[in-house]
Parts: C-alpha cells; sequence; structure tokens
C-alpha cells in the first residue's frame, strides 16, 4: 500500500527528530555523516596551542623516538637518522655530501667516519687514514663534542625543533605512514607544520620547519633499542683536538 503525503511527511519529521538527537548524543555532524574523531584519542577537537602543547607532553614523555629528514643550521643542510633516548643516541648524519655516524652513551661521544671526512679542508691524510673506519672518541672540551653532541641528545634536539611559529592553527585531517594525524600550521604553513598522531598517544609524526629549514618523521616512539660503546678493537682515542674544523 502507498503511504499518503500526510504519512510520509510524518515519517520525514520523525527521521529529523531522531537525526538531531543522534548528532545532540554523539557530535556527529549530520545525520548518515561521519565523525571524524570516531575512534581517535580525541586530540582533533582541541584548540590549535592545546594540540601543539599536548605533542611536546607526549614527545618529552616518551622514552625513545627515532627521527629522519633534514635540517638546515648554521648555514649547512644536515640529512639525519637517528635513534635517541634518555642516556644518549646513535644513527647516521649526512653533511654536503659526506656522511658519518655518531654514538652517545652517556658523556661518551664517538664519532665515525671515511678518511674523506678526516681528510677534508687540508687535513692530515696519514692520520685520517688511521681514523678512516674506527669509532674515534671525542673529547669532551673538543669543539666536535658541542657541535655533534645535541643530534644525539633527545630533550635538546626535540626541544629545538617542536616548534611553530607565529599564530597556530588547525589544519585539517591527513596521514603519516597510514596513521590518521590532525595537522597545525604556524602562520598558515609559513611558521611550520606539525602532524599530530590521532591513534593512541598524540606524538608528533612530522614536522615542516619554518622558512625552509628541513622537514622531519618521527616513529618509533617509546622503542628500545641497545646503546652500549662499542668495542675496544673498533675505537681509537684521538686524545687532543679532532681534525673535524
Amino acid at each position: 500500500m502507498t503511504a499518503t503525503p500526510r504519512r510520509r511527511t510524518r515519517r520525514a519529521a520523525l527521521v529529523g527528530a531522531v537525526c538531531a538527537l543522534a548528532v545532540a548524543g554523539t557530535g556527529l555532524t549530520g545525520c548518515g555523516g561521519e565523525d571524524p574523531d570516531a575512534g581517535t584519542n580525541g586530540v582533533g577537537k582541541l584548540p590549535p596551542d592545546k594540540i601543539q602543547a599536548k605533542a611536546r607532553t607526549a614527545a618529552e614523555s616518551a622514552q625513545a623516538v627515532r627521527l629522519h629528514g633534514t635540517v638546515a643550521a648554521g648555514g649547512s643542510t644536515y640529512t639525519l637518522d637517528m635513534q635517541l633516548k634518555a642516556d644518549g643516541g646513535t644513527g647516521s648524519v649526512d653533511a654536503e655530501g659526506t656522511t658519518f655516524r655518531l654514538l652517545r652513551v652517556g658523556e661518551q661521544l664517538f664519532l665515525k667516519a671515511d678518511a674523506g671526512f678526516w681528510s677534508h679542508d687540508g687535513g692530515d691524510a696519514a692520520a685520517a687514514g688511521k681514523l678512516a673506519g674506527k669509532y674515534v672518541k671525542v673529547p669532551p672540551g673538543d669543539p666536535a663534542y658541542k657541535k655533534f653532541s645535541g643530534f644525539t641528545d633527545k630533550d635538546v634536539l626535540l626541544d629545538g625543533l617542536l616548534t611553530l611559529h607565529g599564530t597556530v592553527e588547525a589544519d585539517g585531517r591527513h596521514e603519516q605512514a597510514g596513521v590518521r594525524t590532525v595537522r597545525i600550521t604556524g602562520d598558515k604553513g609559513a611558521g611550520g607544520s606539525l602532524d599530530v598522531s590521532l591513534e593512541g598517544t598524540a606524538y608528533p609524526l612530522r614536522l615542516v620547519r619554518a622558512g625552509s629549514a628541513g622537514t622531519l618523521s618521527f616513529s618509533d616512539w617509546n622503542k628500545d633499542f641497545p646503546l652500549k660503546e662499542p668495542a675496544k678493537g673498533e675505537t681509537l682515542d684521538y686524545g687532543k683536538q679532532l681534525p673535524t674544523s
């Protein structure tokens, strides 16, 4: 039997009422629509400045992290692939076409590179040959210690990186490596952008730095990794100042 116009009208009104109740009760944007925060950690509902603060707190509280990407600083561009935790870090750094490895265990910093790295800018070729392929212990008072140890310091590195400049605003929902994110920007992107995970803990997942100063991805949050000094046979103690400047 065909429904009369009055019945169709009453049915439409009833559906509309149910839809209104569903929206009021669940925060849906419309009847039949999908809640963008369904199944998330709820961070996307926060104001942009709160999202930034929550991501920074999560990063500071994490025991370990891996970061990889590029950082422009001091007139140079560095490509990093580092694993970091409270008592040190390890990984590779590429600067101006030269790649070297860094390893810090507590206060002990080691640098491993080829002969080309050690002999650049007129360095001693004979000394470079001896240092090549070895983990060279960097003296704490050496300028290279201050220059490179920051790349292995989780707190120092993240504190300097996880900053957006200017007015912080939301920039919609995105995805990084299969993980849903909410993106926030500084000065509409000119001050950098940060993707924050909407799944699990609100960790930073991708950072585009202000002023085209590099792009970094963050992963393996809270995943521990082995960190120990290299064997004596793989280590050299240069003694005084390293030939890296």
